[in-house]
């Protein structure tokens, strides 16, 4: 992300505090304070049996085959007809110890088992397993709930030298079966007993194929980087500077943000609750699993990444490439999307459990040193590969909060939305922008739908909306605004302060833009009979 291929990453602090501010409450409180701007040219007691809630229906089925109407795929219309569980938030977060834990798996198949490591000061804890969806609104259903689970204090974190790696070295409290668990993004409650507190675990029961299914792929190397749980992220360490950052990251300790649920809450779930409701065939997974399993996105209609995808390994890339050059959609719903190059290696715990990435110390990385590419940004050298030749578009800048301003009404995107020509949405581009720049790679014909002028701490450009289309017949749809997903919950005129401002205008615009993107997507290669007309020359005036 952020402005550091221009300002020597020292900008990692300010990021991380604004980021901090975007997923505890998502107010705009404190954004002119954030500074730097890029110009974008360079079990001790087990759970028991694991008993159903009771009163709760018999999950559906899981994924079996990969031909989405076969007998044995997701039904998600099905799965969201069930009764919700609105009561799924943390009501009571309580102190900042206690109760915390993380999942030994960032992800499962249905019915594999996975482990719970917690540490809590209370002395027994429950689980409550909450699938994340539509559900009337609801948003969540309660899945499976534990019996009470003896807790105990783990020890404090741990901190590498020389990566200065956090990494919690906690014994695995319980193991979870997810027998009859659908497909979807997962939020675990853990409740401590007596009220002393609650947090989230997030885990993800994955697709095992995706033939014609609209793809969700929860971007959980971007949560760990951002994660600062034991004093340390990518960003910065704590003193608040980048030299104190962490080289390597780890999913084997708890997230901080948003009671443990990662960057999920802000900047993914109101778009799979969009899905849900729009009852597409659709599948679930990880950016580390994208990277691992080269064949998993095969025949998938489309390919999603939502509103805060910034760290990308090589394969990860290559796999999403090779589905558009396919014939799978692709929908960026976001900025800064594919930016960070890092490498995945195992931790104690298993494989793909560290995040690489080094940046401008790639030099360091013994494994660059071993022949592996340099963990830095997708477009700096060495092995420069900037991201817009996968996305059409490119990061230009941060901060900057302006207006989204349509310049192309006719388009088939803004089917029903009623908006014409200079319309403007307050606050809806920010707090990072894309744009087309043909000085970058960028995939021809391409359209931009939404031009808007920006200025990042004094230096006038351009926010871009894109979609291209390639021969295979794939489209690839690009917001350029990171407040895409999190616009998709705003409602009433914005003066509250809640989603940095945005009101039911722009949730409106958002919403029915995301949906007619999802069901021409959903339909097979949209270029096939929505081929991108080129109009870059006709907004910038040049090639």
């Amino acid at each position: 992300m952020d402005q550091t291929h221009r300002a020597g990453d020292g900008g990692g602090a300010a990021r991380r505090r604004f980021l901090a501010i975007a997923t505890g409450a998502a107010t705009v409180a404190g954004l002119g304070a954030v500074a730097g701007c890029a110009d974008g040219s360079g079990s001790a007691d087990g759970a028991g049996a694991g008993r159903a809630p009771s009163g709760a229906p018999k999950p559906s089925g899981s994924a079996g085959s990969g031909d989405p109407t076969g007998p044995r795929a997701f039904d998600v219309k099905a799965e969201n007809a069930r009764p919700g569980n609105a009561d799924w938030g943390v009501a009571k977060a309580g102190p900042a110890r206690a109760i915390e834990g993380f999942a030994d798996r960032v992800s499962v198949l249905p019915g594999e088992s996975f482990g719970l490591h917690v540490s809590t000061t209370a002395p027994r804890f429950t689980v409550s397993a909450y699938r994340m969806g539509w559900y009337g609104g609801a948003r969540a259903r309660l899945v499976w709930r534990s019996q009470a689970i003896n807790g105990a204090r783990q020890p404090e974190a741990a901190v590498e030298q020389g990566t200065r790696m956090v990494r919690a070295r906690w014994a695995r409290t319980t193991t979870v079966e997810t027998k009859d668990w659908p497909e979807g993004s997962y939020l675990l409650r853990l409740d401590a007993q007596g009220g002393e507190g609650q947090r989230f675990v997030p885990v993800t029961v994955r697709s095992a194929a995706t033939k014609g299914r609209t793809v969700i792929v929860n971007a959980v190397a971007t949560w760990q980087a951002y994660n600062k749980w034991g004093g340390y992220s990518s960003y910065d360490g704590p003193s608040g500077g980048f030299a104190s950052r962490s080289l390597s990251v780890t999913f084997d300790r708890p997230y901080e943000y948003d009671d443990g649920a990662g960057l999920f809450l802000v900047y993914e779930a109101p778009l799979i609750a969009l899905a849900e409701r729009l009852g597409i065939p659709l599948a679930y997974t990880t950016t580390t699993d994208v990277a691992r399993e080269k064949r998993l996105l095969e025949g998938a209609a489309t390919v999603v990444s939502l509103g805060h995808d910034e760290y990308w390994s090589p394969e990860q890339r290559a796999h999403i490439t090779a589905a558009r050059d396919a014939g799978s959609n692709v929908a960026i719903l976001g900025a800064n999307c594919c930016y960070r190059r890092i490498r995945l290696e195992a931790s104690d715990l298993g494989q793909d459990r560290t995040v690489v990435c080094y940046k401008t110390s790639y030099e360091q990385d013994p494994g660059f040193k071993r022949g592996h590419p340099a963990t830095v940004d997708f477009r700096t050298a060495p092995g420069a590969d900037p991201e817009s030749s996968l996305l059409g578009v490119i990061y230009d800048g941060y901060p900057v909060d302006a207006p989204y301003v349509v310049t192309n009404p006719g388009h088939w995107l803004f089917e029903g939305t009623g908006v014409r020509a200079t319309d403007r949405f307050p606050h809806l581009v920010g707090v990072e922008y894309d744009k087309v720049n043909t000085g970058f790679p960028t995939p021809r014909p391409i359209e931009i739908l939404a031009h808007s002028p920006v200025v990042c701490e004094g230096r006038p450009s351009h926010q871009d909306t894109a979609y291209y289309t390639t021969p295979s017949g794939a489209g690839v749809f690009a917001t350029g605004t990171m407040r895409w997903v999190e616009a998709l919950d705003a409602t009433g005129d914005g003066r509250g302060g809640a989603n940095h401002g945005l009101d039911a205008r722009a949730g409106a615009l958002t919403t029915r833009v995301t949906e007619n993107v999802l069901r021409a997507f959903a339909a097979g290669p949209a270029g096939r009979t929505r081929p991108a007309q080129d109009n870059v020359k006709a907004v910038y005036g040049g090639s």
